[in-house]
């Protein structure tokens, strides 16, 4: 490496070839010496810039004043060898190349050089086969000098020249200009992707180590996921990157968004069939687009219910898989950028893939973790109910029996009728406690009871929220609730969840469910943002309907301290 960070070998990149190529070109100019010194300028010029942007400006301009032309333009030929990645023009003002739409994508007379890669003049562009004429707004051109450049001999765009000043027209001296110019700029633009290349491996690297300490420290999950998808939009130039993971048959959720609406992305549900991301999971490898907003194969794109698409103003795109050691897929990692940017290449997706062999690796150890959380959540879980039952349960039976046999000998009746009513609660006390215990020893899969559905959602609920929501239960949930109505209250409890998640930018969001006095009960507060006065209702006049439907109740309030509060009740028995 050089003192300046540059591969030391870039520098004399096929520097004799250049200098043989050069001294060709500049023998067939025939014009004033001050034409060759402006030639020599423009190689120098272009020569050391690293930045492939600004090389590419630089290209352009010395070309517009080497040929005197009005107009200059460079097209990058894109990936398919067909169209036009990218343009760059001198001589028309933002306003003009607003006024005329979109940049050409290589039809016509621009297609011609890219069919034919070789050097075309023309005294009037308009009367070429290939011509198309010009849009609507464009400034009227006659004269015509194009040039291919290559880059190792695979071409990599073309320079366009119109309206040599003076109303002349371009000559011999012109092409000689110009074409010793694409040379020095197809050895600069080399010598510029190559710079990018290893500096674009460095940040790899170094992104690689940042996360690999992450792993090894026990980050969470949450936190080792956001710094991949950050590191990889960062690196890719990318506007946004999504994280989707499998959310039921044929869908996957958005687990993770950076960049952009993030907010309005999280928690969205992405069909398999017609996105980009469905596409690489169902393949298991990269797939690639060139206008994620307007491509027809992935018109389905992210929705929620009101089914607006959050693409807008993208276009390249690239999915790429998250995949296992055993290659079993478990998500995808989306980037975009915006439109009119380069599509991304061969090299960054092989770069790509190796970032998602890490994303992936913190998926599985994030579920090996959680395993071992959660064993030895339920070994504890095993030994508060051995101690319940063995313990609590017992001397509360017995000391029923000991006041049942009292109340025998209490000739008072007000007092015998109190210790009647307290046998009755130790009663209700150990039923309870054995639903306790009963909610402690299920396992996620084995039980169905209402109690551990409702620790299953809120549990799932901290991936869209950022944070673990605070649960409570109270009363026979598993024994009283009948099960038509433990999944109306779950269905209510999701809602809820699912709003405050993408609604109310809360902090801190408690759930509370509870069976007493003959009627489930479920609340859900936050301490977000509270209600919007034009905030979508359906959902709302669902989770009402739901209450009605059960003879039950529905209200929604923001507290006196701010935030929103959701009351949802439902009798257990209809009367």
């Amino acid at each position: 490496m050089g003192g300046n960070g540059v591969p030391s070998r870039l520098p004399q990149l096929r520097l004799d070839e250049l200098l043989e190529e050069l001294q060709a070109r500049i023998d067939d100019v025939r014009g004033t010496r001050d034409r060759v010194h402006g030639l020599l300028e423009a190689v120098l010029s272009v020569g050391r810039e690293l930045d492939l942007t600004q090389v590419l400006r630089r290209i352009v301009e010395a070309a517009g004043v080497l040929s005197d032309a009005r107009y200059a333009a460079l097209g990058v030929i894109g990936p398919d060898g067909h169209t036009l990645s990218q343009f760059l023009t001198v001589g028309l003002s933002e306003d003009e190349i607003s006024d005329i739409g979109p940049y050409p994508s290589g039809k016509g007379l621009l297609g011609e050089l890219i069919r034919r890669p070789e050097l075309l003049r023309l005294t009037d562009l308009s009367a070429h086969p290939a011509s198309y004429g010009c849009p609507a707004h464009h400034p009227e051109m006659r004269t015509f000098l194009g040039v291919p450049v290559r880059v190792r001999e695979e071409v990599f765009g073309n320079l366009y020249l119109t309206d040599k000043r003076g109303g002349q027209e371009f000559d011999a001296d012109d092409e000689a200009l110009i074409s010793a110019l694409a040379v020095a700029a197809g050895v600069a633009i080399d010598n510029a992707r190559l710079y990018e290349e290893a500096q674009r491996q460095q940040r790899w690297l170094r992104a690689s180590a940042e996360i690999t300490r992450s792993l090894l420290s026990g980050a969470p999950r949450q936190e080792v996921l956001a710094l991949i998808a950050e590191r990889a939009r960062e690196i890719t130039g990318a506007e946004l990157a999504d994280l989707t993971v499998p959310a039921g048959t044929g869908e996957l959720r958005v687990e993770l968004a950076v960049g952009g609406d993030s907010a309005g992305r999280l928690g969205l549900t992405v069909p398999m069939d017609g996105t980009l991301s469905g596409g690489a999971f169902a393949a298991g490898s990269p797939v690639t687009t060139g206008d994620l907003a307007g491509d027809p194969r992935y018109a389905a794109g992210p929705r929620r219910s009101d089914g607006l698409s959050r693409f807008a103003g993208l276009g390249p795109a690239v999915a790429v898989p998250l995949g296992t050691a055993t290659g079993k897929v478990q998500g995808v990692l989306l980037l975009a950028r915006p439109a009119g940017r380069l599509p991304f290449g061969t090299e960054e997706i092989g770069a790509l893939l190796g970032f998602a062999d890490q994303a992936a690796l913190a998926l599985e150890l994030a579920e090996r973790r959680r395993d071992a959380e959660q064993l030895a959540i339920f070994e504890d879980r095993d030994r508060i109910g051995r101690d319940l039952h063995d313990l609590a349960i017992q001397r509360l039976f017995a000391t029923g029996m000991t006041l049942q046999g009292a109340a025998r000998l209490i000739e008072q009746p007000g007092a015998s009728e109190r210790v009647v009513r307290a046998v009755q609660d130790l009663d209700e006390t150990i039923k309870i406690i054995r639903s306790t215990i009963f909610g402690l020893r299920a396992r996620d899969g084995e039980d169905r009871g209402l109690r551990a559905r409702a620790a299953r959602t809120v549990a799932e609920a901290r991936t869209t929220l950022g944070f673990a929501p605070r649960l409570s239960m109270e009363g026979l949930l598993d024994t009283d609730v009948p099960p038509a109505v433990a999944d109306q209250v779950m269905a209510v409890m999701a809602e809820a969840l699912s709003n405050a998640a993408r609604h109310a930018r809360a902090t801190r969001v408690e759930v509370t469910l509870q069976a007493v006095g003959g009627e489930v009960v479920l609340s859900v507060a936050d301490d977000g943002i509270g209600l919007a006065p034009d905030g979508h209702r359906s959902g709302l006049r669902n989770l009402g309907e739901r209450a009605d439907q059960l003879g039950g109740t529905f209200t929604l309030d923001t507290p006196a301290g701010g935030g929103t509060r959701l009351h949802w009740s439902a009798p257990l028995t209809r009367s």
